[in-house]
């Protein structure tokens, strides 16, 4: 399974915003990585604000460059605002529909859960964290893993009414996935006409 495995506090602070969850360092060291990390003041090209954003949607969904392309073709191909189908592709991805059901408390954390074969779909096991989870879908938790303590963890405290996207069973420990979420729902800090003309130019 292909994944980003370099450091995640030094890209957290290339954005200013912990992409990657909580991260201790970046609030104490909320500039760019680097000795001028602090003052350095240079002026970003168009290409390179576009590129930045490209990064930015890559690493806080957790992939790889090949993937968003192709996730980004099929998004080109699909009716509908080309940047708004694409976010709605990477929500829809299973290890991203954990992550936000509150089963995982990051994505990376959602993405080892199915790989490890901890995670369910309609009540079968589903262990490639690309999935696309279609409307109706259940995703819940493998019966003999709702006692893993990184579940009872994530899932202590957490609202399930945050995405409305979403609907959470807390008896059967699965959710729901009502519909494709809608651009105004989905809260990442993301400018995706940005990726759009990037690739545009490709």
């Amino acid at each position: 399974m292909a994944r980003y495995t370099g450091p995640k506090t030094k890209i957290a602070r290339k954005f200013g915003e912990p992409i990657f969850g909580p991260d201790k360092v970046l609030s104490k060291k909320n500039y760019p990585p680097g000795q001028h990390g602090n003052t350095r003041r240079r002026k970003t090209s168009e290409y390179g604000i576009q590129l930045r954003e490209k990064q930015r949607a890559k690493y806080t969904y957790g992939v790889l460059e090949k993937q968003f392309r192709l996730t980004f073709e099929k998004a080109a191909r699909s009716r509908g605002i080309t940047g708004e189908v694409l976010l709605q592709l990477l929500e829809s991805r299973l290890d991203n529909v954990v992550f936000r059901l509150g089963i995982a408390p990051t994505r990376a954390a959602a993405r080892q859960l199915v790989s490890h074969r901890h995670i369910t779909v309609n009540g079968k096991v589903v262990n490639i964290p690309s999935y696309s989870v279609k409307a109706g879908e259940i995703v819940g938790v493998r019966e003999k893993s709702k006692s893993l303590e990184v579940v009872s963890n994530a899932l202590a405290g957490f609202n399930h009414s945050k995405y409305p996207w979403l609907e959470w069973d807390k008896a059967s420990m699965s959710g729901k996935f009502l519909h494709l979420p809608e651009r105004a729902d989905i809260p990442e800090n993301i400018k995706e006409q940005l990726i759009v003309e990037l690739y545009s130019k490709q």
